[in-house]
């Protein structure tokens, strides 16, 4: 498992980065963030992902740890259920050019 070493949110509010034990290191938007959080809202188990529209201007309010496996970030849209495992976090940023293209297709139809 790789473990986060420094989580930093830019004077903007609106990039996370975060770096890791390994050296692997990811700037991740709030938009992005926001639209591909783990919350059940959003990924609406046993059923096809919601597209999450218009978060264009979300920002980074506050980030909770819990335990040390994840944290919790919340948004300034009231959005704060999301769990984002360490793990999820590598996988959005190894995988972001994918997913954002994905997400960008899926806004389109």
């Amino acid at each position: 498992m790789t473990w986060p070493s420094e989580l930093r949110l830019n004077a903007g509010r609106d990039c996370l980065t975060i770096s890791f034990d390994d050296g692997k290191r990811f700037a991740l938007s709030a938009e992005y963030l926001r639209v591909e959080s783990p919350s059940a809202e959003v990924r609406r188990h046993g059923s096809p992902k919601q597209i999450v529209r218009g978060k264009q201007a979300v920002k980074i309010t506050a980030l909770e740890p819990v335990g040390n496996y994840a944290v919790r970030i919340l948004f300034d849209d009231g959005h704060d259920s999301g769990l984002y495992s360490w793990d999820f976090l590598v996988k959005l940023g190894r995988e972001q050019a994918r997913i954002w293209a994905e997400y960008k297709r899926a806004l389109s139809i």
